[in-house]
């Protein structure tokens, strides 16, 4: 096997397998393993020697981005472990191709299962998705608090949430992560990430903090609770946005009436109130009165109160108007989601960002 000279050996945790390997795991990476297809490769199911099914991210050897995705990835998940992450198992490097070989995961993406309609036999009863809720801001937690060097994961979305056999969340898709290193509180850095999901202060000046993450896990909440994209264009004008949306409902005293309809009323109403309001906490409009994520899982758990001093948070349209009236224009794209059935499985969480991803220029 030969290296990339752009590519360090792997040590530690990660394992270096061959391409004659994976390609057998793969059955030469046979059309039906294939999970499905992002902007800078496919992501493959295979099955390994001793009997363990993998998903195999394999880049485009076309993409300058990819390979700088691969070794941001590489960096941000080689040495960390948690239950609430995708555990990265080894990579791989031949020439010009470059793979990434992560466990395989039963119940595929969040959104496939939470927006996927017909294409997801999966139900999500009310107790399994406060426990998807706190799964996840563990993990956030572990990332921004616990791990070492800190790690933004940029791309907090239900796409990038995958769900094992149990429905226990795992936070995938390292590619645009940034490592905070020491004493750093931000970063001034491009823009990347998906629009509905982004942080005001980042998507506007490219202000990066921990506090990025905090405000897309809000938009997550609120999806979760509601059952809803955050962005819906066959709406009516007033209810496309959902953070808008949940806004004007908490102004109004009538929260629980976003809950997902599917739920059939079947729910915890004071816990539907409490979870939608940690959702407007954390998409405050400025960073720094939005909680931490060690107060966030406090606050889901139960062991800290939710205050009522809720201002108005950080909007989707806001951004929309200063994109029009600013001079200096703003490199954000907005589109509406994919189908969940476009992206079977692991494709939209592993395989490298879809169409409702604002890069990094190279």
């Amino acid at each position: 096997m030969q290296h990339d000279k752009e590519v360090p050996i792997v040590v530690g945790n990660v394992k270096i397998f061959s391409s004659k390997e994976l390609r057998k795991a793969t059955k030469n990476f046979w059309s039906r393993h294939k999970l499905g297809q992002g902007s800078f490769g496919c992501v493959y199911m295979g099955k390994l020697r001793n009997g363990q099914k993998v998903a195999i991210k394999v880049l485009s050897s076309e993409s300058r981005q990819g390979a700088r995705e691969f070794l941001n990835e590489l960096n941000a998940i080689s040495n960390i472990n948690h239950h609430n992450l995708v555990k990265l198992l080894g990579c791989c490097v031949d020439g010009d191709q470059k793979m990434l070989v992560y466990n395989y995961l039963e119940n595929n993406s969040l959104a496939q299962s939470l927006f996927g309609n017909a294409h997801s036999s999966i139900w999500l009863d009310w107790s399994t998705r406060v426990k998807i809720c706190i799964g996840v801001a563990n993990g956030l937690k572990y990332l921004h608090e616990e791990a070492q060097p800190v790690i933004v994961h940029r791309d907090i979305k239900a796409s990038n949430i995958l769900l094992d056999k149990d429905l226990s969340p795992k936070i995938s898709d390292f590619g645009l992560a940034k490592l905070f290193a020491g004493n750093m509180t931000h970063i001034s850095t491009r823009v990347a990430g998906t629009l509905g999901y982004l942080a005001p202060e980042y998507a506007i000046r490219g202000q990066l903090t921990k506090k990025a993450d905090v405000y897309s896990f809000g938009v997550l909440l609120l999806e979760i609770a509601s059952g809803r994209c955050h962005t819906d264009p066959r709406l009516p004008l007033q209810d496309q946005f959902l953070l808008e949306k949940v806004w004007t409902l908490y102004e109004s005293g009538d929260l629980e009436s976003i809950v997902d309809s599917n739920l059939k009323g079947v729910f915890d109403t004071e816990e539907a109130r409490q979870i939608l309001k940690i959702g407007l906490m954390c998409t405050q409009d400025t960073p720094k009165i939005r909680p931490s994520m060690s107060t966030v899982v406090k606050m889901l758990k139960g062991e800290c109160t939710v205050g009522d001093k809720i201002m108005r948070p950080g909007l989707i349209t806001d951004i929309m108007d200063l994109k029009v009236r600013t001079a200096e224009p703003i490199h954000l794209i907005l589109s509406p989601p994919k189908s969940p059935s476009d992206s079977n499985s692991q494709a939209s969480t592993l395989a490298l960002a879809g169409s409702t991803v604002v890069e990094e220029s190279p």
